[in-house]
């Protein structure tokens, strides 16, 4: 009967085009559009090398000043990938000229000994001299504590052969990968109309096949099981077939650890097919309305998890922290994200934890939605 149960309920929904659309068809779209919204916006924004000088140091420059000169002309090397300034090194007086002819944005002096940046504006590109400027300080202080504290470990510094930096983070740094990661969220909780469709079908109140499950001898539980089962695998089926069509045909990168990513999707679909149980067995209303919630919730979920724009995310993370921190679409984006710049780290499971927790509450509220379902007459 289960098997039985379970093939007949997966023909009803395979069926359903409206349901095929919202779960299959919709996300597809949605990431066809992110695609064409999102795939120039990095490359427009690309940051072009500034032109900058800095006033020749003295003769008698104390070695702040020569530390700064040659972290400059390194950040300056002609076809670098690192190269952030073209840099001029010249006299006070035309490093001036050169600003109010705007052939630089601005320019570093050694007035009292102290770096200062001059210039007559105040844009990103001078908050990125003045920022690498501070940073060059920074290092300069602590190799200066480093010298007074311990001159022995100072020269060990210097004299090692090699130094090895090991890049832990992934090849593409996206900000944009926020909107996918709320798509992937949207398509894990819509899963949940699946869920609703398949419970109503059980309901005396909502369907001719409901009445007749009412007064069969057949184990509820065990219908419900089959139930949501072909269920969570229709949901499953459109999960697949997001990733497949973001992956291969729009060349999205989500990391390389796919074993994590379809850990934390399989969590967040059963999320999904739980509110979906939950809702069918809990609002007395048609199959419409639920539907219509059931979009609200989702949409509105996603919408503070940054789906709209990533600043939404931050200001709610900032101001309202539980809010996120309970909402099932910011838990599956942040631990996406937690997975793809930090890995398998606390962030991560954390979300994971979180979201578990909230699906076992819901899937206790659906139970409790059908347990008490009573009908005065058929």
């Amino acid at each position: 009967m289960f098997w039985h149960n379970f093939k007949y309920n997966l023909k009803i929904l395979l069926h359903d085009y409206a349901l095929i659309f919202w779960t299959l068809a919709f996300p597809l779209i949605m990431a066809t559009f992110f695609n064409l919204a999102f795939s120039n916006i990095e490359s427009s924004e690309k940051l072009e090398v500034i032109d900058i000088a800095v006033v020749e140091p003295t003769a008698d420059a104390d070695p702040q000043q020569e530390l700064i000169l040659q972290t400059l002309e390194q950040l300056s090397q002609e076809g670098s990938d690192e190269q952030l300034f073209h840099l001029t090194t010249t006299s006070r007086e035309e490093a001036e000229r050169l600003l109010v002819d705007e052939e630089i944005v601005g320019f570093v002096d050694f007035e009292e000994g102290k770096p200062k940046v001059t210039a007559h504006t105040s844009g990103i590109e001078v908050t990125i001299l003045n920022l690498t400027l501070l940073r060059i300080l920074d290092q300069a202080t602590i190799i200066g504590q480093i010298s007074t504290q311990d001159p022995q470990k100072l020269a060990e510094l210097a004299q090692a052969e090699a130094v090895n930096l090991h890049d832990t983070s992934p090849d593409h740094l996206s900000y944009t990968m926020v909107e996918f990661y709320t798509l992937i969220a949207m398509t894990c909780l819509y899963g949940s109309i699946i869920s609703m469709a398949a419970v109503n079908h059980l309901l005396a109140n909502m369907s001719a096949s409901g009445k007749r499950i009412a007064v069969s001898p057949t184990p509820k539980l065990r219908l419900l099981a089959s139930s949501l089962l072909s269920s969570y695998l229709v949901q499953l089926v459109g999960l697949g077939l997001l990733f497949a069509y973001t992956v291969c045909v729009l060349k999205v990168d989500y990391g390389g650890d796919l074993p994590m990513i379809i850990l934390l999707a399989v969590i967040g679909s059963l999320c999904g097919l739980a509110l979906g149980a939950m809702i069918a067995s809990v609002m007395r209303t048609n199959e419409n309305n639920k539907v219509g919630l059931i979009i609200a919730f989702t949409m509105f979920g996603c919408f503070l998890a940054g789906m709209m724009g990533i600043t939404m995310k931050y200001l709610v993370d900032t101001n309202f922290p539980l809010l996120n921190q309970l909402n099932p679409a910011n838990l599956i984006t942040d631990g996406l994200y937690a997975l793809y710049y930090y890995g398998a780290a606390e962030r991560f499971w954390t979300s994971i934890a979180t979201l578990s927790i909230i699906t076992a509450v819901i899937i206790g509220v659906a139970v409790w939605g059908l347990r008490k379902e009573q009908y005065d007459y058929l």
